[in-house]
């Protein structure tokens, strides 16, 4: 049945075939008197040819924006006699003249950020990365805007993992900018003195690999490629300062560990040695 006309939905009065005067369309849209809007020449649909890659390359002006460095920043671990190290450098210039600060620098033009790792690495300690067993990793970005006081500084931090023999550092060898290079005990160390916010670079340096030994075998980065139980769990007794039970962490990680079948000498009878088997620990650990 058709709806009487009391029963119809009312239209809006001004719209298209109702009484009363039509809504008034915006002046410069399609159809309606006044000029259009005016679209940028060059742009699709208008006079003249598109504007190229290279024409508007050629145009642009670097110094139109704020100017930004590049740094890196680099957390590197190595344990010793069951203490964990980090290698730090004396500034030998402004600012924080005379304060320990983690090795780094500015990004050259023409290298990229692990490039400029590996090479302020080399000139403020000496390390030759290329020379030891190591483990690299970029860290986290930091780029608080008033993090160092001389400009806009952006930093990438790396983590690097120094293979050691649980007994001896490599020798750090100052150069460039540093006055002096040193390894010094991460738990026993004063961390509020160092330069620039590197203390805040430090700390997450350190959970990053306190937190990832709970659920992989990157402890084993920090020991030779074939190593012995013992020097594995003297990495976790270094980097979470509690030592955990030799039993229970035989049968932890033995099924994430692959025996080479050789032994060495060692307190007592011969010890077996290991490679890393798996990337996982699972079931993980709990961290004390």
């Amino acid at each position: 049945m058709i709806p009487n006309s009391s029963q119809d939905s009312q239209a809006r009065p001004g719209s298209l075939g109702v009484g009363g005067p039509p809504t008034k369309a915006r002046p410069g849209s399609l159809g309606v008197g006044g000029p259009p809007t005016k679209a940028r020449p060059g742009s699709l649909g208008v006079g003249g040819p598109p504007e190229t890659e290279a024409t508007f390359l050629a145009g642009y002006d670097p110094k139109d924006y704020p100017s930004v460095a590049l740094t890196v920043d680099l957390v590197v671990f190595a344990v010793a006699n069951k203490v964990l190290h980090v290698a730090v450098v004396e500034r030998g210039a402004q600012p924080f003249l005379g304060n320990w600060a983690l090795p780094g620098g500015f990004v050259q033009p023409g290298e990229d950020a692990l490039a400029a790792a590996n090479r302020e690495l080399a000139e403020e300690t000496g390390l030759d990365l290329g020379a030891h067993r190591v483990f690299v990793e970029q860290l986290a970005t930091f780029s608080a805007p008033q993090r160092d006081p001389r400009m806009r500084v952006v930093s990438v931090a790396h983590l690097i993992l120094l293979a050691g023999d649980g007994t001896n550092l490599v020798e750090l060898r100052s150069g460039t900018d540093a006055s002096d290079a040193q390894w010094l005990p991460v738990h026993a160390m004063d961390r509020t003195s160092l330069a620039f916010d590197h203390a805040d670079i430090l700390a997450a340096g350190l959970e990053r690999l306190a937190g990832k030994m709970e659920y992989t075998t990157i402890a084993a980065q920090l020991v030779p490629e074939e190593f012995t139980l013992s020097a594995l769990r003297d990495v976790y007794a270094a980097v979470w300062q509690a030592e955990l039970p030799a039993g229970n962490f035989t049968r932890k990680m033995r099924t994430s560990l692959t025996p080479t079948g050789r032994k060495v000498q060692a307190v007592g009878a011969p010890a077996s040695l290991f490679t890393i088997g798996s990337e996982w620990i699972s079931p993980p650990w709990s961290r004390p």
